[in-house]
């Protein structure tokens, strides 16, 4: 299985090493194509007005200063693409480990989704991981990539129709805590709460992330409760 890795939160992020562990347990070769800095929250963006810089960094690994959705892309364009061939040969597209969360709305901001969403557009089977976030406490990657690899382990032969992709979250919980269920859910419709403080500088956004709306069967609810919420986004 050859996987092609890619994040927002740059080349040198530890929740892309987390999922690099993760993904090195299942597939024959892994390709690291991620962002030279972050692009956290730059959702679907993609660069046509400059020249984008592929750099080589190690076996198999590369950084582009351009957002996630532009390494999937330029990864598919050349990296990907055998001599005389006109499709790029790889088996997945992984994304993240984000670190914070992507539920329910999260997905049309999110760089981290879009990664896979741009995988999905070209007909790749794709997944975006993340990490909800406890700001107070530290992330435990170790561990995730534990998580994860189980979790690739248990979604990666279940079929997957064209036009969607995976979006996986971890829970934030305490060392005490056993391995998390998995619960498949779908993604959260409610909106983003609006609270802003005005300030000398204008108005800055306030509200907590924890504090957000949810309904009961959506993916928010199934992550703040302590499971990894597995849901399917749909590129359109």
């Amino acid at each position: 299985m050859i996987v092609l890795l890619t994040n927002d939160d740059g080349i040198d992020a530890p929740g892309l090493e987390a999922l690099e562990a993760a993904a090195r347990g299942l597939a024959s070769r892994v390709i690291v194509v991620a962002p030279r800095e972050p692009h956290s929250g730059c959702g679907h963006r993609v660069t046509t007005d400059r020249p984008l810089v592929l750099e080589q960094v190690g076996p198999d690994r590369y950084h582009v200063d351009g957002t996630p959705a532009d390494c999937v892309r330029l990864a598919f364009a050349t990296l990907l693409v055998p001599a005389g061939g006109d499709r790029p040969i790889v088996d997945w597209v992984f994304s993240g480990i984000n670190a914070g969360g992507n539920l329910g709305v999260d997905i049309h901001h999110s760089g981290t989704v879009a990664a896979a969403r741009e995988a999905a557009l070209h007909g790749a089977k794709a997944l975006a991981a993340s990490h909800y976030h406890r700001r107070e406490e530290a992330i435990d990657w170790g561990r995730a990539a534990g998580w994860m690899q189980e979790v690739l382990a248990d979604v990666l032969p279940r079929p997957l129709p064209a036009g969607e992709f995976w979006n996986v979250n971890l829970p934030h919980l305490t060392a005490a805590h056993e391995r998390p269920p998995v619960v498949e859910c779908r993604i959260d419709p409610s909106p983003l709460p609006l609270g802003y403080a005005s300030d000398a500088d204008g108005w800055r956004y306030r509200s907590r992330y924890h504090d957000r709306q949810r309904v009961p069967d959506g993916d928010v609810a199934a992550c703040f409760g302590g499971a990894i919420s597995l849901s399917r986004g749909r590129v359109v």
